[in-house]
């Protein structure tokens, strides 16, 4: 828990370090923690006590605030400065800039901002191992920036005809004042881990619209309701709690048993045969996992506990509690494809580069799209090495998809046999291309690959990788609106997956 100078390796609060030793928890992920079950408690207070029917949008707009406000430094002491000025800029570009230049402006005020924090943390702080990483909510405020600027934009500065459906839907019509602007952007319910979501979805929430809103957006009437029911978030928080405990339990002893540190170890490098190593690398992978379930499903249920994050009625007449959520685990866990996989890890990041980059652009969108993704996750080298890896493994998959999924679809047995495969195969190929994500330094990442990794098996993923339905996009290749690799920063070097905070995990 601290350097070799005494000093606690954290610039946040350290009155919870006692607890921290006797959980052997870094302090870090014990703040975090603790921020996010106090910001529990404050969302059922919130939407119990500080209802929109008996409490004015300002008062709920300047508690939201105040409380975020609280957790970030409680969090990152100083460090939250960062986030602080990077707020003020951006509502002065919001305030001054001509709607001609507003989303531009604050894109790349924004952006450049993250990006110099990134490279600081690198090239300064040496990865981080020392330092409190502040750089989750930048990624989250950064996000939120530039979504309403070019929501701003539609609204003040195009024409509806030239607006897609959606973008018509989300554009908004009047600069928003700074108590709307802080609030939408520093609110406790996401300031910490997030996710991103949308200005007028937020403004709706605060004044009490959110609900009916949604439920206005579908034939509620053909569900069996004649009149707007009231639904209530209580159903829907206590599901995303029991999987949240389920997931820090997971991560309490999986992700301790396996770390990531282990695929550089001597007896994986040099010992271990092929299929061994491909085993246990996945094995790893799946428990490097539950404290991305953990954090993501925790923020998507603090939001629910203040009743935000309605998205309507589904086919079944039940009322879903999903819009703000990041993940679908069942999913994830039995994905047939990277397109399936994909589309339902870090949904809203992958929302906010399709609305922001790959719908804007007016040539090479899943290029730029590759970049602003790359550039928001950070400058960590393993990310670009995921990337290069990505790109390659989908070019192969796509041809032989093309080739040879008609095969399997002549009989039901096939498909079966075809769905058994495919689910083997995409899980093992997310494990061989996310690996050097998560241990984000050349020199773990070339020691794995030189283990015999890339040598024995690049040619066999590649042509596996075809036969798992890869019909989408893999990593940024956003035809299909994915990002599948958020997974945060946990550290390969040793010390490092302890010493960053699970708010460092989540983005």
């Amino acid at each position: 828990m601290q350097d070799g100078s005494g000093a606690y390796r954290t610039t946040g609060s350290t009155c919870l370090h006692p607890l921290s030793e006797l959980l052997g928890i870094p302090l870090d992920q014990v703040n975090f923690v603790a921020c996010q079950l106090s910001a529990l408690c404050a969302a059922f207070w919130f939407r119990l006590y500080l209802s929109p029917g008996e409490t004015s949008p300002a008062v709920r707009h300047a508690f939201a605030t105040i409380f975020g406000i609280y957790f970030v430094i409680f969090c990152f002491g100083w460090y939250s400065v960062h986030l602080f000025v990077l707020v003020l800029m951006c509502y002065g570009i919001m305030v001054t800039a001509s709607i001609s230049n507003i989303h531009r402006y604050s894109f790349f005020v924004a952006m450049g901002y993250l990006t110099i924090c990134h490279i600081s943390r690198i090239y300064i702080f040496h990865y981080g191992i020392l330092t409190t990483d502040f750089s989750g909510p930048l990624m989250i405020v950064t996000q939120k920036i530039t979504t309403l600027a070019f929501q701003v934009h539609d609204g003040l500065g195009r024409r509806a005809e030239d607006l897609s459906s959606e973008q018509h839907r989300l554009a908004v019509k009047a600069k928003p004042s700074f108590l709307e602007y802080v609030s939408y952007l520093l609110n406790f319910m996401s300031v910490i881990a997030g996710p991103c979501n949308n200005f007028k979805d937020y403004i709706a929430f605060i004044e009490g619209r959110h609900t009916h809103m949604k439920l206005l957006e579908v034939n509620w009437k053909e569900k069996g309701f004649h009149s707007l029911p009231e639904p209530s978030p209580t159903g829907a928080v206590m599901h995303k709690l029991c999987v949240t405990l389920v997931s820090l339990l997971l991560f309490l002893t999986l992700t301790k048993t396996f770390p990531v540190t282990s695929l550089v170890d001597d007896w994986f490098v040099h010992e271990a045969n092929f299929l061994t190593r491909l085993c246990y690398l996945y094995i790893v992978m799946q428990a490097s996992k539950p404290k991305y379930y953990f954090a993501w499903t925790l923020a998507d249920a603090v939001n629910n506990a203040a009743g935000f994050g309605f998205s309507g009625v589904d086919k079944n007449g039940n009322f879903s509690w999903d819009l703000l959520s990041n993940l679908n685990i069942w999913k994830i866990e039995t994905a047939t494809s990277f397109k399936m996989y994909v589309e339902n890890w870090n949904i809203q990041t992958a929302t906010w580069l399709k609305r922001v980059c790959y719908e804007r652009v007016p040539w090479y969108p899943t290029v730029l799209t590759f970049i602003l993704s790359a550039l928001w996750h950070g400058v960590y080298p393993g990310y670009y090495f995921t990337f290069l890896t990505g790109i390659l493994v989908t070019l192969a998959a796509r041809t032989v998809r093309k080739n040879y999924r008609h095969y399997f679809l002549s009989s039901k047995a096939l498909k079966a046999v075809y769905d058994i495969v495919t689910w083997a195969v995409t899980q093992l190929a997310v494990s061989y291309t996310v690996a050097p994500f998560v241990m984000l330094a050349v020199e773990p990442t070339i020691s794995l690959y030189k283990s015999g990794h890339i040598k024995d098996a690049d040619t066999q993923l590649c042509a596996l990788h075809g036969q798992t339905g890869l019909g989408g996009a893999i990593l940024v290749f956003y035809d299909h609106s994915s990002d599948e690799h958020a997974p945060g920063r946990p550290k390969i070097v040793q010390q490092g997956a302890d010493s960053q905070g699970l708010e460092s995990m989540v983005h």
